[in-house]
């Protein structure tokens, strides 16, 4: 069944854009929590029974809906996405929400606010047709994905458990396309420590942590083959510029489409922990999202996607895709997962972060489609 339903995108828009408007940086607690007081907001006004998870580890919290259901307590279908972005707050002076054309823009638009948008945007609509989806939904908001989801991850897992679909409404892939899979990433912490010195008066008695964190770096990226790629992306030291810096921090990350090429990218990194002309460097292990390969469960639940979208009119080519999504984490435990099920667009994690606005209601229409479909006739 494919439901006729009416999908607006002036209406999606303004639901999106006080959404945008609430920057929701992820180490920003107080303002991922403000984000989620929106979108709690929203959820209820659909009818959700709406509880907040405190979070921890100094991060926000989460909120996780459940929408009414005869069989309420059944397996069904969650709807997973994050609310914290990359974008600091007072980005919106750089990048405003601003409509130009066939494109919205602001910060998170497309990673990954449009697209939680859209999946209430479909659920709304199959409500206001008196549709009742075939499996209960629950929707589950993390604040805490752009950093690898230290906090969430058993959270993530254990309510993906309880499903029998999880739905990723991550930004679309080009040409209409969802994600079926998603490479290995493993995140390090970095640190050099060195010895202090008059950085005018004795340089040469000090061993810059600096100086030799910039030639590991340089080691690092030497690292990157064509199997896994590793780049580092966050530096900070020193306190003093008249001093030789003692102490020299930084991140790195590494991806890869399999998980023995990631495991040995882990070894290479390790193994460039140890002291060298007075100064100590240590790469530590951080957070590390698994590879997700397609099983038959994932593909069962595509074809039945692709399906619904052909009778829709528009094409569904999936792909495994670079950049981690917490739909890693429920594909690789053999939840059958459907990801990139966002509207489409181009520049997220930057100033020029838009979505393209007539693919909001074409989105809308393949959610409400698969929640109307999924565990009916023709079930995956």
């Amino acid at each position: 069944m494919i439901p006729d339903l009416p999908f607006d995108a002036r209406d999606i828009l303004a639901t999106l854009e006080p959404w945008v408007l609430c920057e929701s940086p992820t180490h920003d607690a107080a303002a991922v929590n403000r984000m989620m007081g929106v979108a709690a907001r929203d959820l209820a006004l659909l009818g959700a029974t709406v509880e907040t998870i405190p979070g921890r580890m100094g991060l926000s919290d989460c909120v996780r809906a459940r929408f009414p259901h005869r069989d309420r307590d059944a397996p069904g279908i969650l709807v997973l996405g994050h609310l914290d972005t990359v974008h600091p707050v007072g980005t919106l002076g750089s990048l405003p929400w601003r409509i130009e054309g066939d494109r919205a823009y602001g910060p998170g638009i497309l990673d990954m606010k449009g697209g939680n948008v859209v999946a209430l945007a479909a659920i709304r609509a199959l409500a206001a047709a008196g549709i009742e989806t075939p499996l209960p939904v629950t929707v589950l908001f993390t604040g805490d994905e752009e950093v690898g989801s230290p906090s969430t991850r058993d959270l993530i897992e254990a309510e993906a458990a309880r499903h029998a679909f999880v739905l990723v409404p991550e930004p679309g892939q080009p040409e209409n396309g969802v994600v079926t899979g998603r490479y290995a990433i493993a995140r390090f912490d970095l640190e050099a420590l060195g010895r202090p010195s008059h950085a005018g008066a004795s340089p040469h008695e000090g061993r810059s942590a600096i100086r030799a964190m910039a030639r590991k770096i340089l080691a690092i990226d030497a690292l990157s083959d064509a199997d896994c790629t590793v780049s580092t992306g966050i530096v900070s030291g020193g306190q003093w510029v008249n001093c030789v810096p003692t102490v020299c921090r930084g991140q790195a990350l590494s991806m890869a489409k399999r998980q023995a090429d990631l495991d040995r990218g882990v070894e290479r990194m390790l193994a460039l922990s140890g002291e060298e002309d007075g100064v100590r460097f240590t790469v530590s292990r951080g957070v590390t999202r698994p590879v997700w390969e397609p099983d038959a469960g994932c593909m069962a639940l595509y074809e039945r996607a692709r399906a619904l979208s052909k009778a829709l009119g528009q094409p569904l080519p999936h792909r495994s895709a670079g950049g981690g999504s917490d739909g890693n984490f429920t594909g690789a435990n053999g939840v059958p997962t459907l990801d990139g099920l966002g509207p489409l667009g181009q520049g997220y994690h930057t100033l020029e972060e838009h979505v393209l606005i007539e693919t909001l209601p074409q989105r809308a229409r393949l959610f409400a489609a698969l929640l109307a479909n999924l565990g009916g006739t023709g079930r995956p």
